[in-house]
């Protein structure tokens, strides 16, 4: 009789991989659960080649999938920027989590289309993990392969490049670990198994003294059985795009609050942690490994000062409706309409950029985080006006 044969662990749903991980290691920190959900090579909800993420028919929309005219805006605003850093000589636009590179083709073709001297001298490079989205990008960007190259932003040198560093959407999908207070100890979340072999919260330990450094250094006072989560890696990532600027900015849009606000909201005690599947909420967030979004509030305070200990300057911090308002939407509108060939074209135009504005819409919930990296040239030069007497 021939020896039973037994399904691979690469043949097994990222759930029962899970599930046996925690057989051999005991609870993982929510952390690595999180990271695996969303990233594992095959099974990641954000890996998977079997899902529509994007769209209506997916999970979510963002802007750049709402409407045309927010990549067309930023490309405007992307302009200005290389204008007011003395126009040069290669500008390079470093999109990290680029989705299914809609805005990327956005920027690109309102560059050549409208400001042909920056789009003559950029070099657009897309971070992004996931193999099935490169594929997708690949496929949308077209005639703009020549301008386009994927490569991750670990690979570049320290002051190796000059331009933007953008995301949308990226940081509130970083995998965040999450603690609590519990009879007076700090403890981290853990996900373990019940009797019935589903996924259930677990507090231990905290699995690194960073946890509790963070919210002493970010001044976070847990009350009683109050659940925080801490993005570690969001001040990393934040680090590294200001480490490989010589000069330039990086553009940040997210949805998320102030510290104060964050912590302290009565409705906020349990976190910020929720999924999402065909855009709606998911009743349990650890059910389903790798079929649904996953997603927490970003602390705009943390990661302002994390910028700052980059050596990045806050320029602009403002809400996403008010950012593409007095970046030109409006302008952009106009031009749209009247490239428009028909009404039907006109009108999705007028609508998709009513959803980027409309009062109690979803820019009302996102923000826009500015901050440069100052040339050693340019900050030498501030400083002599600074200190000169006709300065």
């Amino acid at each position: 009789m021939p020896e039973p044969t037994y399904p691979t662990e690469i043949q097994l749903t990222l759930a029962e991989q899970l599930r046996q991980r925690i057989r051999r290691e005991g609870p993982l920190p929510f952390r690595d659960w999180m990271d695996a959900a969303l990233y594992d090579p095959q099974g990641g909800y954000y890996q998977r080649t079997d899902l529509a993420r994007w769209g209506r028919t997916g999970d979510y929309r963002t802007s750049a999938e709402r409407s045309p005219l927010f990549a067309a805006t930023l490309a405007g605003y992307f302009a200005a920027l290389y204008e007011e850093m003395g126009a040069p000589p290669q500008f390079n636009i470093i999109e990290a989590g680029a989705g299914d590179g809609s805005f990327a083709h956005g920027v690109l073709e309102t560059l050549r289309r409208e400001h042909a001297q920056v789009f003559a001298v950029t070099r657009y490079v897309i971070d992004e993990i996931s193999s099935d989205a490169r594929r997708r990008i690949t496929q949308r960007i077209g005639d703009f392969a020549n301008v386009v190259e994927f490569a991750s932003m670990k690979s570049f040198a320290a002051g190796s490049h000059t331009g933007i560093v953008f995301s949308n959407e990226l940081l509130d999908a970083f995998p965040v670990h999450r603690v609590t207070r519990r009879g007076g100890s700090f403890l981290e979340l853990h996900v373990g198994l019940n009797e019935r072999e589903e996924f259930v919260w677990s507090e231990l330990e905290p699995s690194t003294p960073q946890l509790a450094e963070h919210c002493a250094r970010q001044q976070i006072d847990m009350t009683e059985g109050q659940i925080v989560e801490v993005n570690l890696a969001a001040a990393e990532w934040i680090a590294r795009a200001a480490s490989l600027l010589a000069h330039g900015f990086v553009v940040t849009i997210d949805y998320g609050d102030e510290a104060a606000k964050l912590y302290q909201d009565p409705h906020r005690r349990a976190g910020t942690l929720r999924a999402f599947r065909q855009h709606q909420f998911a009743a349990d967030v650890l059910a389903n490994p790798g079929e649904q979004d996953l997603t927490t509030t970003i602390d705009w305070t943390h990661i302002r000062r994390a910028g700052e200990s980059a050596g990045l300057h806050t320029v602009l911090f403002t809400r996403q409706d008010d950012f593409l308002l007095r970046a030109g939407l409006l302008r952009q509108l106009e031009q749209a309409t009247a490239r428009a060939t028909t009404e039907a074209e006109s009108l999705k135009l007028r609508v998709s950029t009513r959803d980027l504005i409309l009062p109690g819409g979803m820019s009302e919930s996102f923000q826009v985080l500015v901050q440069e990296k100052r040339s050693a040239i340019s900050n030498q030069e501030e400083q002599t006006a600074v200190a000169s007497p006709d300065g």
